[in-house]
């Protein structure tokens, strides 16, 4: 892999009240060194930051560079967010995964959805999952030297040649070798296995599970956490891949397994932990909600899922939602909608089941109609469909001619972070004016409860509005 060239730091906003603004930072300032040193990206910007007197080389609207002296409190932020969080571009992947999302997608959509990251820095800092297959020795060193744990990283399979045939790189295969690193440098990561029928279940998962259990050793495991997590298939992946999709059967076969394993698994740790006299948390190896959604089966109960390591892959999300949902529901404690009010929740069908009970708490109240719509995918050709995949597309077939009441609570999960605009590319806007109604994106349950019952914060009458 060729060396990133590093560019300055383009800043998007500043933080009202903070340093940057009191100095007479603006948005479309960026940063070209800290410290006489250039930083590569966020990482490199945080640490170089912490210090109580920095010396930053601005480059401002107008093209002209400064000077500037700051001093203020050790690690007190500056109050900056910038375009990217990588001032020198994005690590790509060089690997041919089968199951790679990306490569299940339709051509001529928007530049970004293309991208295959592959980074490092990004999964330090946001979560995302890495192969390791694509760093250098420079990047390895820097992980060492800066601490950079935990990473999460896509392992899928331990076994040298399964791991191969996945990938399709020859580096794969190293990779309890890898792993055996960041266990000697106290390092993390957390796993995760996407399972393929007919490449890496069944006794391959096996093999895999009870080879990453073996790092969840000691005060400070090398593998945290491992989330096993079910295949994803589109209407638009290579027609010569060799994938099978899961089938309930098969999800219930796989819940099956792992659970056996963890039982295996969590009675030996506990073994050991008496004598050694440790306490922790007691489970290493997770199943992500979908199997238990495509399996048609109840969903774990709150405590199994202990602190929620995995819940950025799926697992314990949905029981944590529905938690979630119940305390705000007391803590607002509506008791009455007036004007009253009817309107369209649109969910993707795997979790209907989950979610029937909150639609009916929200339709006990007077004056409150709450019609959940559930949806498969015919954009992706997925009959079971996670609420975050559904397009404008699928929305539109699904809803046009339909009566929706006062208007649509569209989760803000199917939309791009940032921008009112769907995986299809369709906007917020043209769905809105192709059907006729308000929609009303909606994040997370103190939202979904305060626009269902009339309580509309700023931030969401604002997103709304924009959208026109």
């Amino acid at each position: 892999m060729s060396e990133l060239s590093t560019s300055p730091a383009l800043i998007t906003k500043v933080i009202p009240d903070s340093i940057a603004a009191e100095i007479g930072f603006e948005a479309g300032d960026s940063i070209v060194a800290i410290n006489g040193q250039k930083p590569r990206d966020l990482i490199d910007y945080q640490f170089l930051c912490a210090d109580e007197f920095i010396e930053l080389e601005v480059l401002d609207t107008k093209g002209k560079t400064h000077k500037l002296e700051i001093e203020k409190d050790a690690d007190e932020d500056l109050g900056l967010e910038f375009e990217t969080a990588l001032f020198d571009g994005l690590i790509q992947c060089n690997n041919r995964c089968p199951f790679c999302f990306i490569d299940q997608q339709p051509p001529g959509k928007r530049e970004t959805l293309y991208l295959k990251d592959d980074d490092y820095r990004l999964s330090f800092l946001y979560g995302s999952y890495l192969t390791l297959t694509n760093l250098t020795q420079k990047e390895w060193d820097r992980i060492e030297q800066m601490r950079l744990s935990p990473l999460y990283v896509s392992v899928h399979a331990t076994e040298p040649e399964v791991r191969i045939r996945l990938l399709k790189n020859l580096r794969a295969g190293k990779i309890l070798e890898q792993i055996k690193w960041f266990q000697e440098r106290r390092l993390q990561i957390h796993a995760q296995v996407v399972v393929c029928p007919g490449i890496n279940d069944g006794e391959h998962l096996e093999h895999t599970l009870l080879d990453l259990a073996k790092f969840h050793t000691g005060n400070i495991p090398a593998v945290a956490s491992v989330a096993v997590v079910p295949v994803g298939l589109t209407r638009f992946r290579p027609a010569e891949d060799e994938l099978i999709a899961v089938t309930p059967e098969k999800a219930r076969e796989v819940i099956a397994q792992v659970q056996k394993i963890q039982v295996l698994l969590t009675g030996k740790q506990a073994g050991e932990k008496k004598r050694k006299k440790q306490s922790s948390k007691s489970r290493c190896i997770w199943l992500a909600d979908e199997w238990f959604l495509i399996a048609g089966l109840d969903l774990p109960i709150a405590s199994d899922y202990e602190d929620y390591p995995q819940i950025g892959n799926g697992v314990g999300s949905i029981r944590q939602f529905i938690q979630q949902f119940e305390t705000a529901f007391e803590q607002l404690q509506p008791t009455q909608v007036n004007p009253p009010k009817k309107l369209i929740w649109v969910v993707g069908n795997a979790v209907e089941k989950a979610f029937e009970p909150i639609a009916h708490k929200l339709n006990q109240i007077p004056g409150l109609e709450v019609k959940m719509v559930a949806l498969s995918s015919r954009y992706w050709g997925q009959n079971i469909t996670v609420t975050g995949l559904l397009t404008g597309q699928d929305l539109l077939e699904a809803l046009q001619g339909l009566d929706l009441g006062d208007g649509i609570l569209l989760p803000s999960v199917m939309l791009k972070q940032g921008e009112p605009r769907f995986l299809d590319d369709m906007t917020l806007f043209e769905l809105a004016s192709l059907l006729k109604t308000e929609i009303f994106p909606v994040s997370g349950v103190e939202e979904l409860i305060s626009v269902a019952i009339g309580l509309v914060n700023a931030e969401v009458r604002s997103t709304n509005h924009q959208t026109k």
